[in-house]
């Protein structure tokens, strides 16, 4: 019982971490956008970082 509560609450840190990361990411690539930069990319990687932790805080529930 207490390998899932140690692995879930690892999980799900990280899980929220990684959102807030992506999130930032894709704050970033938008004032790039608006500054007529490279964005594209910086913008795809932000979305593919915030889906991940958003997996990862769902999967997580599963270990609660």
């Amino acid at each position: 019982m207490k390998k899932n509560t140690k692995r879930w609450f690892i999980q799900s840190v990280v899980g929220l971490l990684l959102t807030g990361a992506g999130l930032s990411i894709c704050i970033h690539a938008g004032t790039l956008k608006l500054e007529g930069s490279e964005w594209f990319w910086i913008g795809t990687l932000g979305l593919v970082i915030f889906q991940a932790g958003l997996s990862l805080v769902i999967d997580g529930v599963r270990y609660r």
